[in-house]
C-alpha cells in the first residue's frame, strides 16, 4: 500500500489497496466474508476499467502456492485487458522481520484499521509462513513484470523504479 501510495504521487494513477474492501466489509458484517470482498472488488474493476480514468494501482498479497489466486490475478488483469488498458505486475518482496515492523507503522494503522488489532494481523502475517508470498523466476507468466526487493528501500525509491521500468 505504501509503495502504491507513493507511485500515486509521482504519476496520475489511483490507488485501491486490499484493505478498502476488507475493512469496509468487516465493519459493516462484523467479520470477514471473502465472497463479498471479491463481488465488490469485482465492481470496483469494472467500472473503473469503463471509467476512463489513466489507471489503478491494486495491492493483493498473492499466495503463490494458491493456483486460486492465480486465477484471481489473471481474471482482474482481464477486465482491464478487455477494456484496452495495458496491465503491469509488480512483485514487491520483503523479508518476514520487515513485514512485521511495518505492520505497526502509523501509517499503514492509519490506512487500514483491520490492522489495528496487532495481535490477530501479526497472526496473519505469521500465516503467510504457510503459503508462499514470493514467486519463483518467470512463475507469474506476465511479460509486463518487475520484481523488486524492498526489504531495505524506501517506498519512495520503489515507486520511482516502478514508474521509471514502466514508464509511467
Amino acid at each position: 500500500m505504501t509503495v502504491g501510495q507513493e507511485l500515486c504521487k509521482i504519476t496520475d494513477l489511483r490507488l485501491f489497496h486490499n484493505h478498502m474492501t476488507i475493512d469496509l466489509v468487516t465493519q459493516v458484517f462484523g467479520y470477514y466474508d471473502s465472497e463479498t470482498i471479491l463481488r465488490l472488488r469485482q465492481t470496483v474493476f469494472e467500472e473503473f476499467a469503463k471509467s476512463g480514468n489513466y489507471g489503478l494501482v491494486f495491492t493483493y498479497i498473492w499466495d503463490f502456492s494458491s493456483a486460486r489466486d492465480g486465477e484471481y490475478i489473471r481474471g482482474v488483469c482481464k477486465i482491464f485487458e478487455d477494456a484496452g488498458a495495458e496491465v503491469y505486475l509488480v512483485e514487491l518482496v520483503a523479508d518476514f522481520e520487515e513485514r512485521l515492523r511495518r505492520n505497526r507503522t502509523e501509517n499503514r494503522l492509519l490506512n487500514k484499521p483491520g490492522k489495528r488489532d496487532l495481535e490477530f494481523s501479526e497472526a496473519l502475517i505469521n500465516d503467510e509462513k504457510t503459503c508462499r508470498v514470493e514467486s519463483y523466476p518467470g512463475e507469474t507468466g506476465f511479460e509486463n513484470y518487475l520484481r523488486i526487493d524492498n526489504s531495505n528501500l524506501p517506498a519512495s525509491d520503489a515507486a520511482r523504479l516502478i514508474k521509471e521500468h514502466f514508464g509511467l
